[in-house]
């Protein structure tokens, strides 16, 4: 998934912040930079890539990312605490697991789903 980062230093700190690893920064055509965070143990990755050359605004997007956690009331708080854009956890019952949206620091959702 790649997600277009206008203040990239930004973003990799706040991913790194939830646990993510950068695991790649190299610089790519023109100056820029392409950077991939992950979480610890995993091998699917976010590319925080630069907006596109040819300019205007980055929309933030529902990405359709979902991380896990066996506890989502910790999580849910943890992520609080650092003061991460939150929404309210949702518990629509089964066959649904309990479930909160946050925010990135480019506006991008993401979601986490207890397992």
């Amino acid at each position: 998934m790649c997600l277009p980062t206008p203040e990239q230093d930004k973003a990799v700190a706040f991913y790194e912040s939830l646990g993510f690893e950068k695991r790649t920064d190299e610089e790519f055509g023109g100056g820029y930079r392409w950077i991939e965070v992950y979480p610890p143990s995993g091998t699917t990755g976010i590319a925080l890539a630069p907006p596109p050359p040819e300019g205007g605004d980055v929309v933030p997007t529902v990405t359709g990312i979902t991380l896990t956690t066996s506890d989502i009331d910790a999580t849910h708080a943890a992520l609080q605490e650092l003061g991460v854009d939150v929404d309210d956890v949702s518990r629509m019952g089964a066959p649904v697991p309990p479930l909160f949206w946050f925010r990135d620091p480019t506006g991008h959702t993401l979601m986490v789903a207890e397992v």
